[in-house]
């Protein structure tokens, strides 16, 4: 068994060692080691529901593993939804080595103390040992994520006009079309202000590549780009895309697809990715006619945690 610490917030030292983990895990694996949602609470201090559970061995003077959890914002509708993502130092996934195990179930413990609720455990690049260490908390394979590759540049080229996002001006017209566009979405609907302003501090943020484009004299429709710089070479990402409902059925998702991926090939990118829901049939349809293939997949394992007696 390892101990394990649970964190409510973090120390600046306490923070420096995490994120030192966390970036070993990130190289090794050749993708970030926590998703944005849940980086932006760590490095932000968390919120209500957050909680990061450190794992240490005896006498390693740094933490061999970290889990982070995070309530759902619809907490209050009396189902409470927790996501959890758990990451193990490269050096310390060994056969036998339990230390992920421990986490999970640390995790498990802390939501049942918290009155329980329905779990998501998201793995990328789920393999076989996944699988038995979800079964084994009883949870089963969920919700899957494509991400999804092509290189650059593109055959076709958007044949819409778009323009740079500016910070301070369009804030509010852009979540009004992100919203109602992703009214159901369980990550990207329901964003306020504050989400936005976060992501536009993050050193990755280019208004340049928040590509918004109107009609009727309204925001119709936007594709919002990203650039990866790591291990030495850069790959462009649609990150987030979407018409407004209103303008739906007229092409817009495919031209805003191309208008990003002309935008990622003036900068001399060569690739472009994004992520897409398994069960989106129409937009996989769409990237797959663009040219884009599955690079992996990223997997949620699901279940519902028992609240504890007295939780």
């Amino acid at each position: 068994m390892h101990q394990i610490q649970v964190k409510r917030t973090l120390d600046e030292d306490e923070l420096a060692a995490v994120t030192e983990l966390l970036a070993a895990a990130s190289d090794a694996d050749a993708h970030p080691a926590l998703g944005e949602h849940a980086w932006l609470d760590l490095v932000q201090g968390g919120r209500e529901g957050f909680a990061g559970l450190v794992a240490w061995e005896p006498d390693h003077p740094h933490p061999v593993g970290y889990a982070q959890v995070s309530l759902g914002d619809n907490a209050g509708a009396g189902h409470a939804s927790w996501a959890l993502e758990v990451v193990v130092d490269p050096h310390h996934r060994t056969p036998g080595n339990t230390v992920a195990d421990d986490l999970v179930n640390g995790a498990i413990d802390l939501i049942a103390a918290e009155g329980g609720g329905h779990l998501h455990l998201w793995v990328s690049r789920p393999a076989p040992y996944h699988e038995r260490m979800a079964k084994a908390v009883g949870l089963s394979a969920g919700r899957a994520l494509y991400q999804m590759r092509r290189h650059l540049p593109a055959e076709a080229h958007a044949s819409i006009t778009t323009t740079p996002f500016r910070p301070g001006q369009d804030e509010q017209a852009w979540l009004e079309v992100n919203n109602r566009a992703f009214h159901r979405h369980p990550e990207q609907g329901g964003w306020t202000e504050e989400t936005l302003k976060a992501r536009e501090v993050q050193p990755w943020f280019d208004p340049e590549g928040f590509l918004l484009h109107h009609r009727e004299g309204r925001l119709a429709g936007f594709c919002w780009t990203k650039v990866h710089h790591a291990g030495g070479s850069s790959l462009g990402e649609i990150y987030v895309i979407a018409v407004d409902p209103d303008f739906s059925g007229h092409g817009l998702g495919r031209e805003l697809t191309l208008a990003g991926l002309d935008y990622l090939s003036a900068r001399a990118l060569p690739e472009a990715m994004l992520y897409v829901d398994a069960t989106n049939v129409p937009a996989l349809k769409l990237y797959v006619e663009l040219g884009f293939t599955v690079n992996h997949i990223d997997r949620a394992y699901t279940g519902d945690v028992a609240a504890r007696d007295g939780g």
